[in-house]
């Protein structure tokens, strides 16, 4: 199983990508309904997307 077979790309990228979202999304939500508790979502969210396109990177080569 190489990098660039679509089932690794799929563990790696796509679901936790969805992951991230999912808790950016969660947070919006909290925030519009005025809870500050949303804050820590987007944060957490977005630290996750992060993460994920780190990972993309390192496997994709780019930053050689």
């Amino acid at each position: 199983m190489s990098a660039s077979d679509p089932q690794v790309l799929f563990m790696v990228l796509v679901l936790p990508s969805l992951f991230g979202l999912t808790l950016v999304g969660e947070g919006l939500n909290k925030i519009m309904q005025s809870e500050k508790a949303g804050w820590v979502s987007i944060i957490f969210g977005v630290i996750f997307i992060a993460v994920v396109l780190v990972a993309y990177v390192m496997i994709s080569g780019i930053g050689k």
